[in-house]
């Protein structure tokens, strides 16, 4: 999750408009592609398309909806799809990465060199801002009225968690894997706890700040970026 307060990010998510609404469906149903491509339409032994669920439904896509992305992928040779992920600075020396899923790589790398370009970025070589972020399974779940984060922490090491992070809300980090974010997910559900979303994230390892121009600039970039339908995902160390 990009930036530092998890919590405004995720209620941010839950006031998104139906139009941008339809445009995160439309990204979370290439994750669910890519994981059925990769690993075919059996939950139980595909755990890329389990954590990808998992996040449909954080986002509360309908269950009709990633049942037909799943069924008519699991139909259909996806094989002209790759993931593709570009590296780059934003205005004022922000780390941006990209990440894609594209039937066409010439047309997806010419759009995101265009916004880079566009709002005073540039886009380097792959590897050049990625070393700036650690990349971890993160679950965050909510703290209700009657949360005990002693009880959280013991149930999150019972279940091989990395660390644990107590603030507006309870952050847990694992290995990077699905099935190590699986886990947890599943044992703080079956344990009657919320979870507020899950996935393996790029954490950056330092926050850079933008006076208001700046910041300003970065977002129209930003929000470039998230217009094209090739993109899955875009990371970046911007101090929220």
């Amino acid at each position: 999750m990009s930036g530092h307060s998890k919590w405004n990010n995720i209620k941010g998510r839950k006031e998104k408009s139906d139009a941008e609404r339809s445009k995160i469906f439309t990204k979370i149903g290439r994750e669910i592609m890519v994981a059925v491509k990769e690993g075919g339409a059996n939950l139980d032994s595909n755990s890329k398309l389990k954590m990808a669920i998992a996040k449909a439904r954080q986002y509360n896509m309908p269950n009709d909806r990633i049942n037909s992305i799943i069924k008519k992928n699991s139909e259909i040779d996806n094989s002209n799809f790759v993931e593709q992920t570009y590296e780059g600075y934003g205005v004022g020396g922000v780390a941006v990465v990209v990440k894609c899923f594209t039937d066409n790589k010439n047309r997806t790398s010419s759009d995101v060199r265009y916004a880079f370009d566009k709002f005073g970025g540039s886009l380097g070589s792959t590897g050049c801002v990625s070393y700036m972020f650690d990349t971890k399974g993160e679950i965050v779940v909510e703290k209700t009225s009657n949360f005990n984060s002693d009880d959280a922490m013991m149930l999150a090491l019972e279940h091989n968690a990395i660390d644990c992070e107590d603030d507006e809300v309870f952050t847990i980090y694992t290995e990077p894997s699905a099935n190590a974010v699986n886990d947890i997910v599943s044992a703080f559900e079956d344990a009657g706890y919320t979870i507020l979303s899950s996935g393996v994230e790029m954490i950056a390892q330092n926050y850079i700040t933008l006076n208001e121009h700046q910041r300003e600039t970065f977002d129209k970039m930003i929000d470039k970026l998230n217009e094209n339908d090739d993109v899955i995902d875009v990371i970046h160390n911007l101090e929220e």
